[in-house]
């Protein structure tokens, strides 16, 4: 099923995405539970695509596959021309160090940090120099429009603030893909307003492609290229 648009599809790009007859099964007790049931869907560079769908639908599940955390029963998982299906989890691990920045709602601020030291805390872990791991996170902070919250504790920022610190945070790990879960639950409008503004300035200005699972469908409506539907039991129903 065609989810792109066809005029995006003459450009020469390539998608950053590309899921070929993905299925998850999982297995409880004697009885196989379909996660996703048969997804192809193709996200092109510098695109914003907003999936809705009912709690249970698999959604998480998808955004789950799209950053190496869950292998598929079946079927391909492409991102940035790299096979994730194909991978080892430490080969998993270095892709995800490398290309996608992601916020899920388990995903949570370390309480005693600064803003920046927690953006520049997961640049660690890729062995990047600490001048240079400040220099990446002030930048990050500053795209999301907190610049003067740099030396803020977590508990000292509203929780649209820490929101955008968790979005900082996915920037410095990202390459052109940001994914994120829910991330405007629990924010009230001024706050969402606000994370789907700095969202538009990254998809557009930076030319991030943005895939989000959301329940706001009004806002999904208002700012996203593409809307894909999860229905009951994993069947894709395609774009809205």
């Amino acid at each position: 099923m065609e989810s792109i648009p066809a005029e995006k599809k003459t450009t020469g790009q390539k998608p950053i995405i590309d899921l070929r007859s993905v299925t998850k099964v999982y297995r409880v007790g004697s009885v196989d539970v379909h996660a996703l049931r048969g997804i192809d869907l193709q996200i092109m560079p510098g695109e914003f695509c907003c999936i809705i769908g009912r709690s249970g639908s698999g959604k998480s599940t998808l955004l789950n596959m799209l950053a190496g955390l869950e292998p598929v029963t079946s079927g391909e998982v492409v991102i940035n021309g790299k096979h994730l299906e194909r991978m080892n989890q430490s080969e998993l691990i270095l892709f995800r160090q490398k290309y996608v920045g992601f916020i899920f709602q388990s995903f949570n601020l370390m309480p005693y940090y600064t803003a920046l030291e927690n953006v520049a805390f997961p640049l660690s872990f890729r062995g990047v120099p600490y001048d240079k791991r400040m220099r990446l996170a002030r930048k990050a902070l500053k795209d999301v429009g907190l610049e003067s919250h740099m030396n803020h504790m977590p508990g000292q920022m509203s929780g649209g603030q820490q929101q955008r610190v968790l979005l900082a945070r996915a920037l410095c790990a990202a390459d052109r893909l940001l994914i994120l879960d829910e991330p405007v639950t629990g924010l009230d409008p001024a706050a969402t307003q606000d994370l789907y503004k700095t969202l538009r300035y990254l998809n557009e200005k930076e030319k991030m492609a943005v895939i989000m699972v959301t329940h706001d469908m009004r806002g999904a409506l208002r700012e996203a290229h593409t809307i894909l539907h999860i229905g009951r039991d994993g069947w894709f129903f395609g774009t809205v």
